[in-house]
C-alpha cells in the first residue's frame, strides 16, 4: 500500500437510470468572462474554445473533451486531451451555475463520481440548482492516464513484503518500487512530468471559463480539497462557493503527511476494535481494544510466515491483508464485512480480505486495475519532494511510525519510500495556502477521519485567509453525505445562498 495513495472517499455507486438532463449551459468561452482580460494571450486560444457535448452513453449525462497545454510553460509544446462530464441542473429553481466535484485520490475518476454518486446522490435541492459537472485530472481515467503495470505485474506488485524483516526483504521491496517507477516511465514519460495539482487546477479554471461560469462552484473530497486549495491560492478573485471536505494540509512535508495518516488510521482502527470487542463473536477478542490490536498483528505475523488460501490463484499475504483491513477504515459501514474477513482469514480462508484488498487497488474480477495507483503516485510523486531517499532513512523512522501506530506503523513507513526512485523530479514544495481575497471557504473535518486526520482540516481552515472550519463528531472518510443531517444542512445553506456556517459550528 502507498500511504500516501488512501485520500479518497469510497462513495456508494448508486443506479443512473431516469435522471434527465435539463438546463444546460451551452458552453462559452473566455468572451464570457471578466476574467478573459487577465488569461495570459498563449492561453486564449485554448480559454476560446467551444465545447462539443455529447450523449456519454450514460443516461443523464453528456461528455466533452477539453483540449489543455500539456505544459502551461510552454502552451506551444503540444495539448493533453481532457475528459468532461455534466448534467444539467434538474429544476425547480433558478439555475446557479455549475458545481464541479471531485473526489479525490490523487486518481479517483471524477468522471466515475459523477455519474456513480453525485449526479444521482447530492441532495435533490443542490442538484436542482446546479448543472454538476466533473473533469477527470489529467493523467486519470479518461484524461490520458498514466500507465505503469499489466494485470500480471500489479498483481506481484501488490504482495511483495511491505514489513522486511532482513536485508534481503529490503531490498526486495525497493527493487519493486523501481520497477513501478520504471514501468510508469515506460509507458506516460510523456505526461509524467505534466500532472501537478497545480497544472490541474489551472485545467479547472479553463473548464470554468468554457462552462460560463464567471466562478468556480467546487466540492471537493480528500486530495481533492488540496486541488481546490490549490485553484483557491491560483485564482483567488474567481472563487465562487468551494467546500473541502476532508482536508488535507498543504504546508506539511511528506514525511509529516505519512506519519499522521499513520496515526489517523491508528486512530480508526482503535474506534473499529472499540466497537468489535462489545460482540461476542469479534475475531479480534472481547477484552480490550489492546488485545485487539495484538490479535490482529499476530494475524500479520502469521501471513507473513505462511499465507493462506483464498480460493483464487493469489494467497492472501501479510501486504494484502494489511491493505483489505485499511480499505474497510475509510467507512464504518464496512467494519460488519472486515469482522467477517477477519474472522475467515484466522481459519484459513482469505478471500474476504482479499476482496478488500482489491476494492481498493481497484482491480477488476479480470486481473485488470484501474490507473488509480498509478496516476496517485504520479501526482503524489510530483507534488511533493519524497520522504525517504533510500532504506536507511526508512529504518530510522520506524520508531515513530511505530509509535504512531503499533498496528500498521512498520507498512506504512516503508510504503513512504515509493516515491525514493521515481523518474522526474517534484516539483512541488510544502506550503501554507493563504488565498487572499478568495470568497468564504467551507473547510469539513472528520474527529476520528483516518486518511486525512482533523487536525489538517484545522490547519487548512486556519491558514486560509476566508476560511471557515466545520466538524463532524464522528467516525469515516469525509462527512458531506454520509449521515449527518446536521452536515448535510450546513453545506446546502451554503451551495445554495451562499451563507457559510459559522466558524467552529461542531456537528455529530
Amino acid at each position: 500500500m502507498d500511504s500516501r495513495r488512501p485520500l479518497r472517499t469510497l462513495a456508494t455507486a448508486l443506479c443512473t437510470a431516469g435522471l434527465l438532463v435539463s438546463g444546460c449551459s451551452s458552453g462559452g468561452s473566455a468572451s464570457s468572462s471578466p476574467s478573459a482580460a487577465a488569461t495570459p494571450a498563449a492561453l486564449r486560444p485554448y480559454y476560446a474554445q467551444q465545447l462539443n457535448w455529447r450523449d456519454c452513453g450514460v443516461e443523464g449525462f453528456q461528455c466533452a473533451t477539453m483540449k489543455a497545454p500539456l505544459d502551461y510553460a510552454k502552451p506551444g509544446d503540444g495539448d493533453i486531451d481532457l475528459a468532461v462530464s455534466r448534467a444539467g441542473a434538474t429544476g425547480p429553481g433558478e439555475r446557479i451555475g455549475s458545481l464541479l466535484v471531485n473526489p479525490g485520490g490523487p486518481g479517483g475518476s471524477a468522471i466515475g463520481y459523477l455519474q456513480s454518486y453525485a449526479a444521482i446522490g447530492y441532495p435533490a435541492q443542490v442538484r436542482a440548482r446546479y448543472d454538476m459537472v466533473a473533469i477527470d485530472p489529467r493523467g486519470v481515467a479518461r484524461s490520458e492516464p498514466v500507465e505503469c503495470l499489466d494485470g500480471p505485474q500489479m498483481d506481484a506488485y501488490t504482495q511483495v513484503d511491505q514489513t522486511p524483516d532482513d536485508a534481503a526483504e529490503v531490498d526486495r521491496l525497493g527493487s519493486a518500487y523501481q520497477q513501478f517507477a520504471s514501468g510508469c516511465e515506460r509507458h506516460s514519460a510523456r505526461i509524467l512530468p505534466h500532472v501537478s495539482t497545480v497544472e490541474t487546477a489551472r485545467d479547472m479554471d479553463m473548464l470554468r471559463a468554457l462552462l460560463g461560469d464567471e466562478k468556480l462552484h467546487y466540492v471537493g473530497a480528500s486530495y481533492g480539497t488540496y486541488l481546490g486549495a490549490t485553484y483557491a491560492d491560483l485564482f483567488p478573485a474567481r472563487v465562487g462557493r468551494m467546500v473541502l471536505d476532508g482536508a488535507m494540509d498543504p504546508s506539511l512535508p511528506a514525511l509529516d503527511v505519512n506519519r499522521d495518516q499513520t496515526a489517523g488510521f491508528e486512530t480508526a482502527f482503535q474506534s473499529f476494535a472499540a466497537d468489535c470487542v462489545k460482540r461476542a463473536d469479534c475475531p479480534l477478542g472481547t477484552t480490550s481494544t489492546a488485545d485487539a490490536a495484538t490479535r490482529l498483528k499476530g494475524l500479520f505475523a502469521a501471513l507473513d510466515t505462511k499465507p493462506v488460501p483464498t480460493g483464487d490463484s493469489r494467497e492472501l499475504t501479510e501486504s494484502l491483508a494489511t491493505t483489505g483491513v485499511i480499505a474497510a477504515m475509510y467507512d464504518e459501514s464496512a467494519w460488519p464485512q472486515l469482522r467477517d474477513a477477519l474472522t475467515g482469514a484466522a481459519k484459513g480462508d482469505g478471500s474476504g480480505l482479499l476482496s478488500l484488498s482489491d476494492s481498493y487497488y481497484e482491480r477488476e474480477p479480470n486481473g485488470a486495475y484501474a490507473n488509480l495507483m498509478f496516476a496517485n503516485a504520479a501526482v503524489n510523486c510530483l507534488d511533493m519532494p519524497p520522504a525517504f531517499t533510500g532504506a536507511p532513512a526508512v529504518t530510522r523512522a520506524l520508531p515513530d511510525f511505530e509509535k504512531a501506530s503499533p498496528v500498521f506503523g512498520r507498512a506504512f513507513a516503508w510504503a513512504a519510500l515509493s516515491c525514493a526512485h521515481w523518474p522526474v523530479r517534484s516539483t512541488g514544495t510544502p506550503h501554507r495556502i493563504e488565498a487572499e481575497g478568495a470568497a468564504p471557504i467551507v473547510v469539513v473535518g472528520t474527529t476520528r477521519d483516518p486518511a486525512t486526520p482533523y487536525k489538517w482540516a484545522e490547519s487548512l481552515a486556519g491558514q486560509l485567509s476566508s476560511g471557515t472550519l466545520l466538524t463532524y463528531r464522528g467516525d469515516g472518510h469525509t462527512a458531506y453525505g454520509r449521515g449527518s443531517e446536521c452536515i448535510d444542512a450546513a453545506i446546502n445553506t451554503y451551495l445554495l445562498d451562499g451563507t457559510p456556517p459559522d466558524d467552529g459550528t461542531q456537528c455529530s
